[in-house]
């Protein structure tokens, strides 16, 4: 006899088993299964793949840095950054805060800067305004130190300030009238003086 296996089993006219159109082979059949191949002979799997991955789609940089995966085969490893626990600090109004690419835990925040946050305070916040939950209570006038002032008005521009360093802003400017006065001249009638 040729073979020594039997991979075709006719009993009368009825085929009870057939072997000869099986394809498996020890690479194609898991690691330390037993089987047959089409000749009958038995086989022993070597296949370590558990997984067909030839459809698979993610790429090294969607797998978490240092963490290994299998695609079409081949063996591949992550290069996605591992931020944990990203805390991000905003710390201008007109500024967004760019949300890094990568892998995050879940247990990171965004949050106002701290050093700003601490200027969000009732006492620096208009009165009546609210800002993030904050409700202003400064009236306008902390710091302030007025002065009121006089003036006589001139034919010339002028520019009324308070007088640095001591007030910081008018409280009132009172314009005096324009001087008017009427003398007696020589010729017998009246200089009329406007301004002076």
């Amino acid at each position: 006899m040729a073979n020594q296996y039997v991979n075709k089993f006719i009993l009368g006219e009825e085929v009870k088993f057939d072997l000869t159109q099986d394809d498996i082979t020890p690479d194609k059949l898991a690691s330390g299964i037993k089987a047959h191949d089409k000749s009958g002979a038995p086989i022993v799997g070597t296949c370590t793949f558990d997984a067909d991955t030839r459809d698979a789609t993610a790429t090294a940089a969607e797998i978490l840095s240092g963490k290994t995966a299998y695609k079409a085969g081949a063996k591949i490893t992550g290069t996605m950054p591992n931020n944990g626990a990203k805390t991000l600090n905003i710390t201008k109004k007109s500024t967004s805060v760019t949300i890094p690419m990568g892998f995050h835990d879940g247990s990171g925040k965004a949050q106002i800067d701290p050093t700003e946050a601490a200027k969000i305070i009732p006492e620096n916040i208009r009165d009546g305004i609210a800002i993030l939950g904050v409700t202003g209570t400064m009236s306008g006038t902390e710091g302030a130190s007025p002065q009121a002032k006089t003036v006589t008005p001139t034919f010339g521009t002028q520019e009324i300030t308070p007088d640095s360093p001591d007030y910081n802003y008018l409280s009132s400017v009172t314009v005096n009238p324009i001087p008017v006065s009427y003398t007696d001249n020589e010729a017998g009638g009246q200089t009329l003086k406007i301004g002076a």
